[in-house]
């Protein structure tokens, strides 16, 4: 069963080669203007964010249309059949949905950038998957596009920009608008001694117009869904016998090291209400002089429940204690199977300038401020053991208010004589703060009972500076050579740590960074367009990577102060086919690696033990394709799809000798995607896709080799379908189903399984 899974996956992604091969047919020449166009840009300027104006890398975009013929439940989604992007949803409204790339894997989230317009909302607090971008700011309903560019060849980006920058375009009303939409989704979910059906909604409206010079928007949005469990309380397989109640119920298996466990029961079982509100601002100084406010609140309440699948002789629940199973003695601690509360309340404000007058200027500025504030974020877990903990009972109170950042951009363009010199020239400079203010308390009631003692607290602040310039030099009618630099330096200060009886203070400290870039792009004939590039980067630590360690029931993290930052050295090799209907590209990429920052959790113990490390030398290479195809074999049918080969490699590692040599952490060696969607007339519409992923590693030295449990990295094959109808210009409806195949695949915890999705949406 298992080799037909991976064999079908496989021949799936060898099809998107074939398809994208049957597509590449001959194109009508090209005149001059069209090859300098081809040159350029694909999208005139202000289409597409403005550091992407003279790109220098591979880039792809969503378009509207192939964003409402999918399933779209949270933002998120959006962006799920770009080549080489997996986002790593668990479930509906998971708050941890951070986004990987050829290059980055579902831990990696301090190696993407994500922008709504001008805003920065990557949550560059940490790197692991509780940083995931604040998606929320940006509703599904106002999306216009989004556009990604891969790899960090810009000047105008951080070394966080080694795995995808993304852009998400909202957009402003010419006129007055009103939409609405409602969702119902249910999940029929089975794994070991769960059995349930999980359901949900979703609402959102968005309203806007245009009174005079001043452009409004507001959107709303809310979310109730119950998500399945994320993670199973287990052990590894013992034979002493001391005694302990004796059980049933328990369930049997493999971990991803195929050593035997008995797992006892389910966790994390996350009930979530979620809601967001954004006003937006923008008022035309002039025709060219735009200033745009934006405003965001979102609030979310989780509840996360427990469910035991251990039974005494009486058929009660056993949560905690000695328990004896099959002869053997376990011990479950109290906080095996624990539940938990959380409750957020963030903040965004953003301030941007644009001036932009394109036939009358060669100058064009862009300004922007952000601010993301934690304004409420209290998570609270008793410590006592279920049942009696439903009641109350000792605990702890975890607080992260006034954690955030702030951060500033400002942006010029030139381009003397309107680009008749040959030069478009970009610089700019980039300021960020980040900020870390966690503390943990004990308290005697986890429900409702104050912060009073002191458990442990983690504080700290980095901040970035970066000045860059990149010129874009015209040589001849059919090359154009891009030259770059960033320098940057950056600050970690103001860390400490906290446990019950001392504060450590840490020392700050600095470091400076050049990043040269270098691109050329050249109209090899005049069907296809070719370009290369090479680069330096640099990714600094993250706040909570330095300075936020914890020790809980269940987990140890170790942070590390002196950690180094990421060096990366970028490599690219494109090649582009405009197909009249479609486009193909074929882009051959490396990024070599000193000091990869990563982390890596040992699960073999209880509790588990993460430490934050740098890993001294990794190679990541390989080969991605893409194709669109309007009308592809036959009227109303296009066609999107891509495949990626990735071949990671670990060099050098002195703090554990025995990677050297293995892949990297979560990056699948193979991804496919593939969308077809046939459009039966102006009413009707369906669409059929399909995602790849390969083999992969959670562990430094590849010991986990069963992927296809909890607490694996599985490889998978997932099909997606979705059936829209227009009942008239206003009203319409979809029905739609997730996971089609119902794949039971696992990112460490497991990923939603056969998902239903019904929609009605309208508009004035």
């Amino acid at each position: 069963m298992e080799n037909q899974r991976v064999n079908s996956g496989k021949l799936f992604a060898l099809s998107v080669i074939a398809l994208a091969v049957s597509q590449a047919m001959p194109v009508f020449a090209a005149d001059d203007a069209a090859v300098q166009d081809q040159l350029g840009e694909v999208s005139v300027y202000g289409e597409r964010p403005a550091a992407f104006r003279n790109i220098t890398t591979s880039t792809e975009a969503a378009s509207k249309a192939l964003i409402e013929s999918t399933n779209v439940i949270n933002t998120e989604d959006a962006v799920k059949y770009l080549p080489s992007i997996q986002i790593r949803k668990r479930f509906i409204g998971d708050r941890n949905a951070i986004l990987a790339s050829r290059n980055a894997g579902t831990l990696d989230s301090a190696r993407s950038l994500v922008y709504a317009d001008n805003v920065l909302v990557s949550m560059l607090l940490g790197n692991s998957y509780s940083y995931a971008p604040r998606w929320w700011f940006v509703s599904p309903q106002e999306i216009e596009r989004v556009d990604v560019s891969y790899g960090a060849h810009s000047a105008a980006y951080a070394g966080n920009a080694a795995g995808v920058v993304m852009v998400m375009k909202s957009r402003m009303p010419e006129k007055f608008e009103a939409y609405a939409d409602a969702q119902a989704f249910s999940q029929s979910f089975k794994l070991y001694g769960t059995d349930e059906t999980y359901n949900g909604a979703r609402a959102g409206a968005f309203l806007g117009n245009r009174n005079g010079d001043l452009r409004w928007t507001l959107s709303f949005g809310h979310l109730d869904n119950t998500g399945h469990p994320m993670s199973f309380s287990n052990s590894a397989r013992k034979t002493a016998n001391t005694g302990g109640t004796v059980v049933s119920g328990y369930h049997w298996d493999k971990d991803a090291k195929n050593a035997d466990r008995v797992v006892f029961g389910a966790t994390g079982i996350d009930h979530s209400l979620q809601d967001n509100a954004k006003v937006k601002l923008a008022y035309d100084f002039s025709p060219g002089s735009r200033l745009t406010y934006t405003l965001g609140f979102w609030r979310s309440d989780s509840d996360a429940s427990v469910q035991s699948y251990l039974r005494d002789a009486a058929g009660n629940p056993v949560y905690s204690g000695n328990v004896n199973i099959d002869g053997a003695t376990y011990a479950l601690a109290a906080t095996a199977m624990q539940p938990s509360k959380r409750l957020e309340e963030h903040l965004m404000n953003s301030l941007a300038w644009r001036y932009d007058k394109k036939q009358e200027s060669d100058w064009a500025f862009e300004a922007a401020l952000t601010k993301y504030n934690f304004g409420k974020d209290t998570t609270r877990k008793p410590t006592v053991a279920l049942p009696a903990a439903a009641g109350g009972g000792a605990g702890q109170v975890q607080l992260l208010d006034g954690t955030g950042w702030h951060t500033a951009d400002v942006r010029a363009d030139w381009s003397p004589e309107r680009g008749k010199l040959g030069h478009d020239v970009a610089f700019g400079y980039h300021y960020d703060q980040h900020t870390l203010n966690d503390r943990t308390y004990a308290n005697t009631d986890w429900l409702a009972g104050d912060a009073t003692t002191v458990n442990a607290g983690s504080t700290g602040k980095t901040e970035t500076q970066g000045f860059y310039v990149q010129d874009a030099i015209q040589m001849g009618q059919d090359m154009k050579l891009t030259l770059g630099l960033r320098q940057e330096q950056w600050r970690a200060f103001s860390g400490t740590m906290t446990n019950t009886t001392t504060t450590l203070a840490y020392s700050e400290r600095k470091e400076n960074f050049s990043s040269p870039k270098l691109s050329l792009a050249w109209v090899a004939t005049e069907e296809w367009l070719l370009r290369g590039s090479l680069s330096r980067a640099a990714r600094f630590p993250t706040v909570t990577e330095l300075f936020q360690g914890a020790i809980s029931g269940t987990s140890i993290i170790n942070n590390d102060p002196n950690l180094k930052p990421e060096k990366i050295l970028a490599g690219e090799l494109a090649a582009e086919r405009d197909l009249g209907a479609g486009n193909l590209r074929i882009s051959l990429f490396q990024d070599d690696v000193t000091d990869y920052l990563t982390r890596q959790t040992n699960t073999t113990v209880t509790p588990s033990v993460t430490n934050i490390q740098n890993v001294d030398k990794v190679r990541i290479r390989g080969m991605e394709t893409s194709m669109q195809r309007r009308n592809a074999f036959m009227q109303g049918l296009d066609l999107t799809g891509s495949l990626t080969f990735a071949d990671s490699a670990i060099l050098a590692n002195v703090k554990s000798p025995a990677s050297v040599g293995k892949k990297m952490l979560r990056i699948p060696d193979w991804r496919a995607t593939l969308a077809a969607t046939w459009h039966a007339d102006d009413r009707m519409d369906f669409t059929l896709a399909g995602r790849y992923s390969g083999k992969q590693y959670s562990q430094l030295d590849n010991s986990d080799i069963n992927d296809g449990v909890y607490g694996g990295v599985s490889r998978f094959f997932v099909m997606d379908a979705k059936f829209n109808y227009k009942l008239d210009k206003r009203l319409s409806m979809s029905v739609g189903v997730d996971n089609l195949n119902n794949e039971k695949y696992y990112a460490a915890h497991p990923y939603t399984q056969r998902t239903w999705i019904a929609q009605i949406k309208g508009s004035l």
